[in-house]
């Protein structure tokens, strides 16, 4: 069984990161989205709003199932028994960045990465983007998955 981890803050999970996961199902026969806690940072969705906006945008998904997790990815991996961890790219800088730390995570276990390209209408958007036109009032809706609806977050 080909079991992928998706991780990542999704604060909020975007388009691109839709589009990666609906283009991913075809390649694995599991796919985690994992929600990273990190108490250093400061979020602008609850956790359980996040959990709740992936879990209903992908609600008709068997295959799509969503946990939360601290510390590190590889050793959610090891947890949960999965052999990839998948990432999208939308940029050369992504790459180089993302590269280091699929290196790191091959020296530390023997869990690949795979890497998908985000789609070209898809490229632009991340979730700091998305807070942003969020925080100022904008048109966010055309960023992010339906499930995606907040009330002011001024």
């Amino acid at each position: 069984m080909k079991k992928a981890i998706f991780p990542g803050s999704f604060d909020p999970i975007t388009l691109g990161h839709y589009d990666i996961i609906k283009r991913s199902i075809p390649l694995f026969d599991e796919i985690i989205v994992a929600i990273g806690v990190n108490a250093e940072k400061k979020y602008m969705f609850s956790l359980d709003d996040r959990t709740r906006f992936i879990e209903e945008a992908f609600a008709d998904e068997p295959k799509v199932s969503v946990v939360t997790y601290e510390g590190l990815t590889i050793d959610l991996c090891k947890k949960l028994k999965a052999d990839f961890i998948l990432r999208g790219l939308r940029n050369p800088a992504d790459f180089e960045f993302e590269k280091a730390i699929a290196h790191t995570n091959r020296r530390l276990s023997k869990i690949e990465t795979v890497f998908l390209l985000t789609a070209a209408n898809t490229s632009y958007i991340s979730s700091s983007i998305v807070r942003d036109v969020i925080r100022n009032g904008g048109q966010y809706e055309m960023l992010v998955p339906d499930a995606v609806r907040v009330k002011n977050k001024k």
